[in-house]
């Protein structure tokens, strides 16, 4: 049996907020393309900033309840792995 990882459940809902930040991208795109007003950018920027982070704080809650949850139950040095993995993806997102 394939490893199924955490957001599998919640796949379609990724999915589905990460077609929508595409359309955001290509909508700033068109606003540059257009020469919009700079703080108008700036505030869709924002928001697909804070899209962005939603879908990362998601896939982190669901890392930590199937990943590192089911490797604690394995073993310490297991579990171990997969909390400095967190830790290091939570340590890129708070630099971002």
């Amino acid at each position: 049996m394939a490893h199924e990882h955490g957001y599998i459940s919640r796949k379609d809902d990724y999915l589905k907020r990460l077609r929508r930040i595409e359309g955001q991208a290509r909508g700033l795109q068109r606003m540059v393309d257009e020469e919009q007003y700079c703080i108008d950018i700036l505030t869709q920027v924002s928001a697909m900033t804070k899209a962005l982070h939603a879908v990362s704080i998601g896939l982190l809650e669901d890392h930590m309840n199937h990943c590192v949850v089911d490797a604690a139950r394995v073993g310490d040095s297991e579990a171990r792995e997969k909390v400095a993995e967190a830790t290091e993806a939570i340590a890129r997102l708070v630099r971002s």
